[in-house]
């Protein structure tokens, strides 16, 4: 078990997240009593997208390609139509994932997020929510897509969009205190 006062969670994203799915649960986290870094391909600041234009700049804490995944108990990864589809071409971000899922290490994906769990290849035989619109590549990828606020399977934490994240962030502190979860890559 790991205390949330006591773990350490990553954010990784880049420019076009969704504003609320990154900033809410990184606040609601450190609320909690978590430490939270942020990190982006290039270490450096990155802008959101809120509603239909750019959103707020977030101060970034490190890169992509310095994260040490044995330092983190949990992986979050906001939605947005370009963050993650960004990232699922991004090797540091993919190499990630599945060090996070591999470890048996919390993976939490909201509203697009997902797409890189489908792109890192762990959501065969897994019950997995997503935004609506990759609700195919979900299911064409093995998931068992499901329409609910929050999905767990094993430590892998899905979401379907910003009106869903107190679920989102209540799954993820619960399962950051259950500790590592036993599962196969």
């Amino acid at each position: 078990m790991t205390d949330i006062r006591k773990s350490r969670i990553l954010i990784i994203a880049t420019n076009g997240f969704e504003q609320s799915e990154l900033t809410v649960p990184r606040d609601r986290l450190k609320e909690a009593g978590a430490t939270v870094e942020v990190a982006s391909p290039d270490g450096k600041a990155i802008r959101g997208w809120k509603d239909k234009d750019w959103g707020d700049k977030v101060e970034v804490d490190l890169a992509l390609s310095a994260v040490k995944p044995d330092q983190y108990d949990a992986l979050v990864i906001p939605g947005g139509q370009m963050n993650p589809d960004t990232l699922r071409l991004d090797d540091a971000a993919m190499g990630l994932v599945k060090s996070f899922i591999s470890g048996g290490r919390i993976v939490a994906a909201i509203c697009h997020g997902p797409w890189l769990l489908v792109e890192a290849g762990v959501v065969r035989d897994r019950q997995v929510t997503s935004w609506k619109s990759i609700k195919t590549d979900v299911s064409n990828a093995g998931g068992h897509w499901v329409d609910k606020a929050v999905v767990n399977d094993n430590g892998i934490i899905t979401s379907r969009s910003p009106k869903d994240l107190d679920a989102f962030v209540g799954k993820i502190i619960e399962e950051v205190q259950e500790g590592k979860h036993k599962r196969a890559a």
